[in-house]
């Protein structure tokens, strides 16, 4: 595929050639032609040089073209530098080796529209205020060799169009380019914002379905026994109301075995709370089967009448287990606490 990169470099290139080209079909008398010459090899080196400098690289991808055109497409300054000597010996050295009557032929004054399109290359080539300072100086040079009226016909106003365009160009090219940008990263957020709503929307439907699964039954026998329930169909509704609270507030630290602990501590009478209030994020799931393990275990030999159960975002304790005995037992709040266990982030 074609790049406008490689257009915009051939277009340089036949344009430069084209202009040494009509330079070297000589009309007129030469007083020294290895002025001429020099002259004309010293821009077609230079001028080739701003074109193909860092322009060899592979085939990029479309972010990686952007950030070319607006990072390392920019010359080095030692080119500049270069570009700005050529602009500033080529008039003087072209028009010393012609002589004076022939001063204003089509191969003595192609250094006009030579300079102008090299001082295009370098507003492309993002150094503006190089091209601008080479503008000036080829300007000051027609003037002072063609004089004001002559020099503006025979291409100066050309030459400082193209310039100018260049610029307007550039400045259109790194804008569109900030705007591409903008909108890349835009489209990424939306992507990302789509993407976590629709994760949302599927962990919703699964505790749905889990709520469900938990309740359903006993709703349906309450229905059907229009609430009149026997002691064991209570503590069922009691284990299904537990199940429900703990799919809602701590989905992650669930498994088989965990609820299965969880209703037998019910059974026997715990009561017991669960909250999750982060730092499981970014844990594989290894890790956290560890951690349901562990919690599993303890819940097994608990013996407390009141669980509490937080996961923690200490950087060393993954989850809290804190067993509370009967409030009625006429303990204080400290004295009450018989079971305290920290469950710690697993090693890797």
């Amino acid at each position: 595929m074609i790049s406008i990169r490689f257009v915009v470099m051939m277009l340089g290139l036949a344009f430069t050639g084209f202009l040494v080209a009509r330079a070297s079909w000589v009309t007129g008398p030469v007083s020294e032609p290895p002025l001429l010459w020099t002259a004309l090899i010293l821009f077609l080196v230079v001028a080739w040089f701003c074109i193909f400098w860092g322009m060899t690289s592979g085939l990029r991808t479309r972010s990686q073209e952007i950030t070319v055109a607006r990072g390392s497409d920019r010359l080095p300054m030692w080119l500049c530098v270069a570009a700005l000597l050529v602009s500033m010996v080529l008039p003087p050295l072209i028009s010393a080796a012609i002589p004076l009557e022939a001063r204003t032929e089509q191969y003595a004054t192609w250094y006009i529209g030579g300079l102008g399109a090299l001082m295009t290359i370098l507003v492309i080539r993002r150094r503006p205020w190089a091209a601008w300072s080479g503008t000036a100086v080829l300007t000051g040079w027609s003037m002072v060799l063609l004089g004001p009226i002559p020099a503006l016909g025979l291409g100066l106003v050309g030459s400082v169009v193209w310039v100018t365009g260049a610029h307007f160009f550039t400045f259109a090219l790194d804008r569109a380019a900030r705007d591409t940008e903008r909108l890349g990263e835009l489209q990424r957020t939306a992507s990302a914002v789509q993407a976590a709503q629709g994760s949302q929307q599927r962990e919703r439907r699964i505790q749905v379905q889990r709520a469900l699964a938990v309740a359903g039954p006993v709703l349906a026998r309450t229905i059907a026994t229009g609430g009149r329930l026997s002691e064991d169909e209570r503590t069922d509704a009691r284990i299904a109301e537990g199940r429900l609270r703990d799919e809602l507030r701590g989905p992650r630290l669930l498994d088989a075995d965990v609820r299965e602990a969880l209703d037998a501590a019910r059974r026997r009478g715990a009561m017991v709370t669960m909250f999750d209030e982060g730092g499981l994020d970014g844990l594989a799931e290894e890790q956290l089967h560890i951690i349901r393990a562990e919690l599993a275990q303890t819940l097994r030999s608990a013996r407390s009448e009141r669980l509490y159960i937080r996961t923690s975002p200490d950087e060393r304790v993954a989850v809290t287990v804190v067993g509370r005995a009967s409030s009625t037992l006429g303990l204080s709040d400290e004295d009450s606490v018989d079971l305290w266990r920290e469950i710690e982030h697993p090693a890797g």
